[in-house]
């Protein structure tokens, strides 16, 4: 048994070296209610940031402990059960799935997979078919007020990442006409609008963002979902129109800071979302889990019919986990970071 644990964690920008692999044993034997799995898939995302710190600014979110096994979403096949509801060969998943090759796992705590819904894809329902799909779909649904036939042009930040890469088709299947992505490759951008159908793409590491949004949203913004914060916002929030909404997804550009979450506005920002009357509410998915049951079985529709292309970018290996979580915070990954960890 390998697992992998946290050694650091401060203020500052997350690097491989603040995690550490180490071999130890679990109990040979499993108690009632218990399954022995197999890890297949963990998955790494902009959250866990929040993770490394004491106070992780939420009240859902418990900080990782030093030198104690990190966790976060993993995907395993279950080897040995002791639990009424699942068999040996059963695929399952969880929001706290510990990073190790194997473990002993509660099975009440265990959510059983359907692979045929992502034809296969069990590594989908980290993403397109899980909390990730989720995220998108239900902030576009709660806070986008998307309505078809609206003519509503959406922007997207960090639209090549594993939530704006759906949030941008989601936007389209739900009724927006015009749908234009920020992202910081020529790569990324050339994959949001010729896989992923959005009208356009600006990198905002080598193009005027302002400029280009004038010109590919000519009657201005109306729905943004914001994965990034910072200047990025400022500059598409500036050009949003009267009575806008702003999806309040995520905000990576601060969390290597010291600032509350949601970060505030500079003032001049403010006064325009006030006086434009632009919603900016906090968006969590957590609070909508009612509706997921509908809304997973939506995604693997769309999935199975094509209508939404996944993208992942898959690092093999527990060992490569700290450099794949390092890579994510630097926007190395194309939608979803995803680490395989046995087949």
């Amino acid at each position: 048994l390998f697992d992998f644990k946290i050694i650091l964690g401060k203020n500052g920008v997350p690097v491989a070296e603040n995690f550490r692999l180490e071999q130890s044993t679990i109990a040979d034997t499993i108690q009632a209610g218990q399954v022995r799995v197999r890890t297949l898939y963990l998955s790494v995302d902009p959250y866990m940031r929040c993770r490394m710190n004491e106070d992780t600014g939420s009240d859902y979110l418990l900080p990782w402990q030093l030198s104690e096994v990190a966790d976060g979403g993993g995907i395993g096949v279950v080897e040995e059960s002791k639990h009424d509801k699942l068999a040996k060969g059963d695929f399952v998943t969880s929001f706290s799935w510990p990073w190790q090759t194997v473990a002993v796992l509660d099975g009440s705590l265990l959510q059983k997979l359907v692979p045929q819904l992502v034809n296969g894809r069990l590594s989908y329902f980290l993403g397109a078919a899980g909390i990730t799909g989720l995220t998108a779909l239900l902030g576009i649904k709660e806070k986008g007020h998307v309505a078809v036939g609206a003519n509503q042009t959406m922007v997207v930040s960090g639209a090549a990442g594993a939530c704006g890469s759906l949030a941008g088709q989601i936007g389209r299947l739900e009724g927006c006409s015009r749908v234009v992505g920020i992202a910081g490759t020529d790569e990324k951008c050339s994959i949001l609008v010729q896989e992923m159908g959005f009208d356009g793409a600006v990198n905002y590491k080598k193009e005027n963002v302002a400029e280009q949004l004038r010109q590919l949203c000519p009657d201005g913004v109306d729905v943004y979902f914001d994965n990034v914060g910072g200047d990025i916002s400022d500059t598409v929030i500036r050009q949003m129109n009267r009575n806008s909404h702003i999806i309040l997804c995520g905000q990576i550009s601060q969390y290597n800071k010291d600032v509350p979450y949601p970060p505030p506005l500079p003032p001049d920002i403010e006064k325009i979302q006030k006086e434009r009357n632009i919603t900016r509410e906090r968006f969590l998915v957590l609070n909508y889990m009612d509706k997921q049951e509908a809304s997973i079985l939506q995604l693997c529709q769309w999935i199975q019919e094509g209508k939404l292309k996944v993208r992942e970018t898959v690092v093999e290996g527990l060992a490569n986990i700290g450099a794949a979580f390092q890579s994510m915070m630097n926007g190395g990954n194309i939608g979803k970071q995803i680490v395989s960890v046995s087949k």
